[in-house]
């Protein structure tokens, strides 16, 4: 899942997350989880004033945020030192999943 700013949302996206009125928790909700994004739901959301929505997958390279294969990489290179410990890799195998999980790509289950 990815928190996106509402300007980068396009129709076809699926919320990952509700969306609340305000931060606290017990705000009112907007809109559901797994709500596929349209045209007009985007329009009202930014009229409501919604700054960002947190979508399914990965589907925007903001700038600044690491890409798959940087994460991975990060990944590889802290596990290294441990490569013969079977422990550790069981925890690096279920980072990796998470990794995956985290930006939409399969294998992540």
């Amino acid at each position: 899942m990815q928190n996106i700013p509402i300007s980068l949302a396009v129709p076809g996206m699926i919320l990952a997350k509700e969306i609340k009125s305000s931060d606290d928790p017990a705000s009112m909700t907007i809109c559901g989880k797994a709500v596929t994004l349209t045209e007009s739901l985007i329009e009202r959301l930014q009229r409501m004033g919604i700054q960002s929505v947190t979508v399914e997958g990965h589907p925007v390279n903001v700038e600044g945020e690491a890409t798959l294969e940087q994460m991975l990489s990060s990944l590889e290179s802290r596990f290294r030192r441990v490569e013969g410990d079977p422990l550790m890799m069981r925890v690096k195998e279920m980072y990796r999943k998470q990794i995956l999980r985290s930006m939409g790509e399969p294998g992540g289950r």
